[in-house]
């Protein structure tokens, strides 16, 4: 036994010292790496392996199968290359300063979808743009309108702009765009000065400068302002009962329109492009949705085909056929549609169709827009 505890003992005493002897070794190496390095220190780095950073080679078959591959643009939206226009040197504005709404407008009215969308995209936008290029150039020279020559020359060079960036060539037909859209000519009053002089411009700008794109439609704030404006500046500030232009003539309706482009203008001085912008094009869009663009022409096929001794399938085959030939005509927004929709079927209804049809045919706004 005294033996056997020998041993033991023995080897519990071999085993702490070599416990000892490791942990030495560590802090050996735990100080080794908190040693300073000195200058007259040298250390040489060896050669990396051959071949470590060797281009990586992975068999084909290893790259993993992408199930959906990025397919090409469609033809509808070229991809389009900019290139310099050739410009008048007739118009002294910098076209630099009004990259932000050039873009935009070549954007939507761009070759493919201009004549699809010109009545509720691009025509409002180039609308836009005028109103903004009147303020760009008239702002180092107390003018909100351009003299014919120089508008004749801008004009120009607009369309040539907006053609290199992707436009239609086409807009002056689509959008009835002329050079005179950039003076109002028939507007009395030209000059920032006499416009402030005439107009509550405090009144004006709290009105427009930051449009509700939800309310302004139903509950209009900058609407009636602009025209407030564009009424009073129209008779030179005098009074509607004073002024020698008769308001409800078609001299008058033209000089209200016209001053409505110099506050339009005036309002463009005032804000930066995009706020402008984007009130112009939220007015437009009130205008724009107010009316059905589609022109439901002789609907007799429809009224005969769901009279009262109608039978539910000629019916349906008659009005949908009817409806697709009208959603062809041009692009509508959602709010187009519904009144397109309210108007055709109270037209039916006019006619004798007395039956809801829209639902036994299971007609929507979808049907209507292509959009919806």
């Amino acid at each position: 036994m005294e033996r056997g505890s020998g041993s033991c003992f023995h080897g519990i005493v071999c085993h702490w010292l070599v416990l000892v002897l490791i942990w030495l070794c560590g802090c050996q190496h735990v100080l080794s790496q908190q040693t300073t390095l000195k200058p007259k220190d040298k250390f040489l780095l060896s050669d990396p392996p051959i071949g470590l950073f060797d281009p990586i080679e992975i068999s084909p078959s290893v790259l993993p199968h992408n199930t959906n591959p990025v397919e090409p643009l469609s033809p509808m939206y070229p991809n389009y290359t900019s290139y310099d226009p050739v410009l008048t040197g007739k118009c002294h504005v910098n076209f630099s300063d009004l990259s932000f709404i050039m873009d935009k407008t070549a954007s939507d009215c761009s070759v493919p979808l201009a004549p699809l969308v010109a009545d509720v995209i691009c025509c409002p936008q180039v609308s836009s743009l005028m109103d903004i290029f009147q303020a760009a150039y008239g702002g180092g020279n107390n003018t909100l309108v351009l003299n014919q020559a120089s508008a004749n020359a801008c004009f120009s060079d607009i369309m040539s702009i907006l053609a290199s960036k992707g436009a239609n060539t086409n807009i002056p037909e689509l959008c009835t765009l002329r050079p005179s859209n950039l003076t109002d000519a028939s507007c009395p009053v030209k000059d920032i000065s006499s416009f402030e002089r005439m107009v509550n411009v405090s009144k004006l700008l709290d009105a427009c400068s930051s449009v509700d794109p939800l309310k302004e439609c139903c509950r209009p704030v900058c609407q009636p302002a602009i025209v407030e404006a564009a009424v009073h500046i129209s008779s030179g500030g005098a009074s509607m009962f004073g002024s020698t232009t008769i308001p409800g003539s078609a001299a008058g309706i033209n000089t209200v329109s016209d001053c409505k482009g110099v506050v339009h203008s005036y309002l463009s001085m005032k804000l930066s492009s995009e706020v402008a912008n984007t009130a112009f094009r939220v007015l437009s869009g009130c205008k724009v949705n107010k009316v059905c663009p589609l022109e439901f022409d002789d609907p007799s096929s429809v009224v005969k085909a769901c009279g009262k001794a109608s039978s539910r399938p000629s019916c349906c085959t008659a009005l949908q056929s009817y409806i697709a030939t009208r959603q062809k005509q041009i692009f509508v927004t959602n709010l187009q549609a519904i009144n397109c929709a309210t108007m055709f079927g109270s037209m039916l209804q006019k006619a004798g169709v007395g039956n809801d049809i829209y639902g036994l045919c299971d007609i929507d706004l979808k049907d209507f827009s292509l959009q919806v």
